[in-house]
């Protein structure tokens, strides 16, 4: 069957044996099939038949031909195929069949309401999978979508990354576009970030506190700073931002340098993670992290993990 809403051979036999079956008369058969809406184009030769010449056919005969031309109607053959059905399965006054013919009028309808449900159930089953199917291909074109932008993001935060390297001539301006570009970076990997973060006087509007960025890891908010320093970090550059942390309850600490740090400044951080939990990043880890597309998630979770279990803030990360 070409067209799922047209009759099936075993369908279109019970529906021929129906009809004759609760129909007392010819004439009886052709009226049902003109109350389902059949076009008068495709009763017009048994209506013709039944009144000039009734003996010549029976009933199955006038609902087999009928039949047979509404389903090989197309759309417009649809709403009557399907009232046909409907009159048939809702069928109930048996009384209106000859006697002998009720039991089997009863069978038959029967037999349509069975095959009309198993169709139903098989149409339905298809249109669930096809659903389903479409599902999934929609849900993998979206990944594969989305986790192509991601690669374009991260090889642009790459990029942009390399050229600061050349800027040594702007430390100023390159201290500016550092915090960016790190900060696109958490972007990329799906991390919440709030950029150059500033508090400010409510009276004055004085700001009386500025922070390179503010992001959420795992539930946890962490405070970021980022240095691009000729030397390494020392406490002096460290302290104000190890300060924010002990100001702010439940708040957690990243720090970034283009330098390295100085031993006093990882002892001092070391000392704190009894009550802070400071991670010290290089900027060479994000460098090597971008070159080899690692996991930036997966990244700060180790680092965090090995300052918090293993009490070492400054675990390097190059591979």
């Amino acid at each position: 069957m070409a067209d799922e809403y047209h009759y099936p051979p075993d369908l279109l036999e019970l529906l021929v044996e129906a009809l004759a079956r609760l129909n007392k008369s010819k004439k009886g058969v052709v009226t049902f099939l003109r109350g389902a809406g059949v076009d008068e184009a495709d009763l017009a030769d048994v209506d013709e038949i039944v009144r000039t010449s009734p003996a010549s056919i029976n009933k199955f005969e006038i609902a087999r031909q009928a039949l047979v031309k509404v389903n090989a109607r197309g759309d417009s053959g649809l709403r009557p195929r399907r009232e046909v059905i409907k009159r048939v399965v809702e069928f109930e006054d048996y009384s209106s069949c000859w006697p002998e013919d009720q039991l089997k009028a009863r069978g038959l309808v029967a037999a349509v309401r069975e095959a009309v449900n198993k169709k139903d159930a098989f149409t339905r089953m298809h249109q669930e999978r096809d659903v389903e199917r479409a599902e999934v291909v929609a849900r993998q074109r979206a990944e594969q979508a989305a986790e192509a932008e991601k690669r374009a993001k991260i090889e642009s935060v790459n990029s942009r990354l390399t050229s600061l390297f050349g800027m040594d001539d702007r430390p100023h301006e390159r201290g500016k576009l550092l915090e960016s570009v790190l900060n696109d970076l958490f972007k990329a990997y799906g991390i919440h970030v709030r950029e150059d973060f500033r508090r400010k006087d409510p009276d004055s509007s004085v700001v009386l506190e500025q922070i390179d960025g503010v992001i959420e890891l795992d539930s946890a908010i962490h405070l970021v700073e980022m240095k691009w320093l000729n030397s390494p970090v020392g406490v002096g550059e460290f302290l104000p931002h190890l300060s924010r942390l002990f100001l702010r309850a439940n708040a957690h600490g990243i720090f970034i340098s283009s330098s390295g740090y100085t031993e006093p400044v990882v002892k001092e951080c070391a000392t704190a993670l009894a009550q802070k939990t400071m991670i010290l990043c290089s900027l060479q880890e994000f460098v090597m992290l971008l070159q080899r597309q690692g996991d930036l998630i997966a990244f700060l979770k180790r680092k965090s993990q090995a300052a918090i279990v293993d009490k070492n803030p400054y675990l390097q990360i190059l591979s």
